[in-house]
């Protein structure tokens, strides 16, 4: 059970008051309650009878916002506040800026946008907006940032949503956004523990494995989240990833078939977070509906281990109310004892008095205002902000000799080549479906005639010739808009058929550009394209930027946070 000298030291520093706040609180609950309280579900909306049930009747910890407008926002925070005895925490992932819970805010950038400034400020500033915007529609809590490695290029999850590949850039912005974003009266929540980006699969839907030694660990991963704690991270987030030399370290007689995710690993949760690198915060689960952990273990068996294994909270729910029951038995039979459940709960309460939720449910500032909100979310700072981090990230890869730049009185007619995803699902974060029109329109502004590339019928002997392409156009620009899904374990280019009419094979031929505004991968498939441009992400800001950069007005500043050439030595030839 956590000491009240604990509850006073890293990283929760509680006063007396607080202390006794906490204490309090924890013997006012029954065994129900605190059950109850290690939930952190979701919210779409505002609908009042929803917040009421769930404030009222199942009582959780917390809950996890999705994207609304602002005032929706508040307003749904404002009513699971008013419905809850005990401060509720509320989260959202506020990876990229403010725009993570309110869909007005600030889009500072993709954490790997923010990398390839390779400037640490960039990072602070990512901790700023998204703690001023977070806050400012009821969010107290960012599942952010992501301190994960992009070592796997094939990995269709980290991509973007990293700093990068090199830990050190990893460690230090990850650091730099934790100081800043909890100034603003905010807990980070650094994930996913142990670590993703090794493997090539998505934890949404199979198990991801970590693979490092633990001395390689301890020098990568482990040092980004040993800088964070040391820095004061209130939170950590478990990832449904193995570990298996960990694992193997803590429990030498450990079988494989019991080598598990960390979620439901004692031996990662407990022996290495808690223990080994003295995390005293709350730890909470990743989603439990992921598969990557789901697929594993019996429902009812790895609800009650996530906490028995030393997780704090547990998030989301598959059936909220057998959920619950399943928590439930697992404690009544021992699973979780009574001093794992107490010191769970302490931990959840800590945290809420370290944010003086308590104080603000008592002076009625737990929600915020309106206007307020409404002045402070996309300030004029914030997207200034958001255009200089554009400006010092696009990074040309591949330049072919005198292509740049790209003006209507020497390209004026373009071929526009669309590329996009065709998998259906949802998307990790709110991103325009339609950057790479977007684009176009941005072309046609600048006073380009452009026409998109339609596939067209033929095979063999029956295609059109060079001279179609020659004669017609100047410029043949490639824009990929391929976002990473969950779900969607590989996000790679699709041909258009017939014979994969699209492809860049006039690249020798009339000059040619490809733009990514998503994957910064691409050069695995068009290894022979010889001006390559990465943007890491394609929001306004970015268009603008990568506008003027094309047409000769600013310098590409951006330094490539990881191999764009995925260790292919042919797409590092210039031709």
């Amino acid at each position: 059970m956590i000491s009240n000298e604990s509850l006073k030291s890293k990283p929760f520093y509680l006063s007396d008051e607080d202390v006794s706040w906490v204490c309090e609180t924890l013997a006012g609950m029954t065994a129900e309650d605190k059950i109850h309280h290690l939930f952190c579900l979701i919210t779409y909306n505002d609908n009042e009878d929803y917040c009421k049930y769930i404030g009222e009747v199942i009582r959780p910890g917390g809950f996890m916002s999705r994207i609304m407008p602002t005032e929706e926002c508040i307003s749904a925070t404002g009513k699971m506040q008013k419905y809850s005895k005990i401060p509720m925490l509320v989260a959202a992932n506020l990876e990229a800026g403010g725009n993570g819970m309110s869909s007005e805010g600030t889009i500072l950038g993709r954490p790997m946008e923010v990398g390839a400034t390779g400037e640490i400020e960039q990072a602070r500033r990512l901790g700023e907006v998204c703690g001023v915007e977070g806050s400012a529609v009821g969010c107290n809590w960012s599942f952010g940032p992501i301190i994960d490695i992009d070592y796997n290029w094939r990995n269709p999850i980290t991509n973007t949503r990293t700093f990068g590949s090199d830990p050190e850039l990893v460690k230090e912005m990850g650091k730099a956004y934790v100081v800043e974003l909890q100034k603003h009266g905010m807990a980070a929540c650094i994930k996913h523990f142990p670590g993703d980006g090794r493997d090539e699969r998505d934890q949404h839907v199979a198990p991801s494995i970590n693979d490092m030694s633990c001395e390689d660990w301890d020098k990568t991963y482990g040092a980004a989240y040993k800088a964070s704690i040391e820095a004061g991270c209130k939170t950590v987030m478990i990832g449904h990833v193995l570990q298996p030399a960990y694992s193997r370290h803590f429990n030498p007689s450990i079988a494989d078939k019991d080598i598990l995710p960390a979620t439901v690993s004692k031996e990662l949760v407990t022996n290495l977070l808690r223990e080994k690198l003295e995390f005293n915060g709350l730890i909470i689960t990743d989603s439990s509906t992921m598969a990557g952990v789901a697929s594993l273990i019996p429902r009812h068996k790895m609800v009650p281990m996530t906490i028995a294994a030393g997780c704090d909270m547990f998030l989301f729910t598959k059936s909220m109310d057998e959920d619950i029951a399943y928590m439930t038995k697992g404690y009544e039979e021992g699973l979780i004892t009574e001093e794992r459940l107490n010191d769970a709960v302490t931990r959840i309460l800590a945290l809420k008095a370290s944010l003086k939720l308590h104080i603000k449910q008592r002076e009625g500032t737990l929600v915020p205002d309106v206007d307020y909100a409404k002045s402070v979310i996309g300030q004029k700072k914030y997207i200034e902000w958001s255009r200089e981090c554009a400006d010092k990230s696009i990074t040309l890869v591949k330049e072919e000799k005198g292509v740049l730049p790209i003006t209507p009185e020497r390209y004026k007619r373009i071929l526009f080549y669309s590329l996009e995803n065709k998998a259906e699902g949802p998307v990790i974060f709110n991103v325009d479906d339609s950057q790479n029109k977007k684009f176009m329109n941005a072309l046609v502004q600048a006073g380009f005639e452009v026409e998109e590339f339609k596939p067209g019928g033929g095979f063999e002997g029956m295609m059109k010739p060079v001279s179609d392409f020659t004669d017609k156009y100047d410029l043949l620009i490639y824009s990929a808009s391929l976002q990473t899904k969950s779900n969607q374990t590989v996000v790679r280019i699709e041909w258009a058929n017939p014979m994969g009419a699209n492809v860049p094979i006039y690249c020798h031929t009339i000059p040619t550009v490809f733009i990514s505004f998503e994957n910064p991968y691409h050069l695995v498939d068009v290894p022979q394209v010889r001006t390559y441009i990465n943007c890491y992400c394609g929001f306004n800001t970015v268009i603008d930027e990568l506008m003027k950069k094309l047409k000769g007005e600013s310098d590409f500043k951006g330094r490539s946070p990881v191999d764009p050439f995925c260790g292919k030595w042919e797409a590092k030839i210039e031709r």
